[in-house]
């Protein structure tokens, strides 16, 4: 059995002319037409038994057989090399003295490409080796180039898995303490994206949390996504109190100009709360609001501000909300209700959102779970268009 290593390569590739034909007078015929041609060499197998293995030695462009021969028969013979990857899309010309139809029709059935009757003029003969044989390796560097496209796909598909591992590996672990509970739920999406979230305390009675999402998909927008999450877990701002929102989205939108960062932006939604006043102070730009739930009501946290890295000279404004006991915060990127109703053919709202959000759930059961299940039902895939990104704070 021929292999796949038996095609000759595509490149600086010629035409080799294989003849498998028990007559060596038709050999000799064939090798006079292509003996003063440059760009043709000639390849003779007599014994038919020996086709396979003589075309997997040569490697030609393109084969010629007689259909009349001793131990095996022409038309099985061309059965053989079609069931072979190495010669199945090898071009394959039938010589025969016979112009019966049906033998012809025989001959195609069974996968010639061409048929000649013993024996057309040199000029017809030397057209169609060219022509069959330029048809292939134009096939082979085709099949060169899809395959060389499919490495460079392949590595980039692992560079970019590597990327998003990365991404991944710096949102924080899950918290359960006296003061706070926080759970997240992160699935990437279709392509490397730019969703980033975090938290942690500032000081004894502070604790930060946000999350950012930068336009687009891609490794441009997960490193601009990176390097905001780092100066946030840093606090490396200089000037800047990061126990004040709008200072920390100030600071962040003339670090983060889109001009310097190949036009590309982010939204975040940032807040500080205070263990001992109960508050937190946020602010938010360009991103959807934060929801609080409290003994089954709900409030958006919103400021409503510009989205990060926009217009330079931007002022954000900041605000406060009370936290009773047991109030949840729920914050994530609008990838998780922009997402099409298979259904409809619509997309979700924000107010369908919002009241699923709203909803009470059973002792146990884990609410972000709940919305994360709803929303890959809703569009009958749990694979995302856009990063699937939500944090629930619980304040106890």
């Amino acid at each position: 059995m021929l292999s796949e290593n038996s095609k000759p390569d595509s490149e600086d590739v010629h035409i080799r002319v294989l003849l498998v034909d028990d007559q060596p007078i038709i050999a000799a015929a064939v090798r006079k037409m292509v003996e003063n041609e440059p760009d043709i060499e000639f390849f003779y197998c007599q014994n038919p038994l020996e086709a396979l293995s003589k075309a997997a030695e040569i490697k030609p462009t393109v084969i010629l057989q007689d259909l009349v021969m001793p131990d095996v028969d022409g038309l099985t013979l061309v059965k053989y090399f079609r069931a072979n990857p190495a010669t199945r899309d090898l071009p394959l010309i039938v010589l025969s003295s016979n112009e019966d139809a049906q033998t012809k029709f025989k001959a195609f059935e069974n996968g010639a490409n061409d048929y000649m009757v013993k024996f057309p003029h040199k000029l017809e003969v030397l057209a169609r080796l060219r022509y069959h044989s330029a048809g292939y390796i134009h096939l082979l560097e085709r099949d060169r180039a899809m395959a060389e496209l499919k490495k460079s796909r392949d590595a980039l598909k692992n560079e970019l898995e590597q990327a998003a591992q990365y991404v991944e590996s710096l949102l924080p672990a899950k918290i359960d303490t006296p003061e706070i509970r926080a759970d997240w739920i992160f699935k990437s999406s279709t392509e490397l994206g730019g969703d980033c979230f975090g938290y942690g305390n500032i000081d004894a009675e502070n604790f930060a949390m946000y999350l950012l999402d930068v336009c687009g998909h891609g490794v441009g927008a997960a490193l601009l996504s990176v390097s905001a999450m780092n100066v946030l877990r840093s606090q490396s701002l200089a000037g800047v109190d990061f126990h004040h929102p709008l200072q920390v989205l100030d600071a962040l939108n003339s670090a983060f100009l889109m001009e310097r960062q190949n036009n590309m932006f982010f939204t975040i939604w940032y807040g500080v709360y205070n263990f001992r006043q109960r508050k937190i102070r946020y602010a938010s730009g360009g991103h959807p609001p934060a929801i609080l739930i409290s003994g089954g009501e709900s409030s958006e946290l919103t400021t409503r501000g510009m989205v990060v890295g926009g217009i330079e000279g931007t002022r954000y404004k900041e605000a406060v909300a009370d936290v009773p006991k047991n109030s949840k915060l729920y914050i994530f990127s609008d990838g998780v209700y922009e997402i099409d109703d298979a259904k409809t053919g619509g997309v979700m709202s924000f107010s369908e959102f919002r009241d699923k959000l709203g909803q009470s759930i059973s002792t146990g059961e884990s609410k972000i779970a709940q919305m994360f299940e709803y929303a890959a039902k809703k569009q009958n895939s749990t694979q995302f268009q856009d990063d699937y990104s939500m944090c629930e704070i619980t304040f106890k």
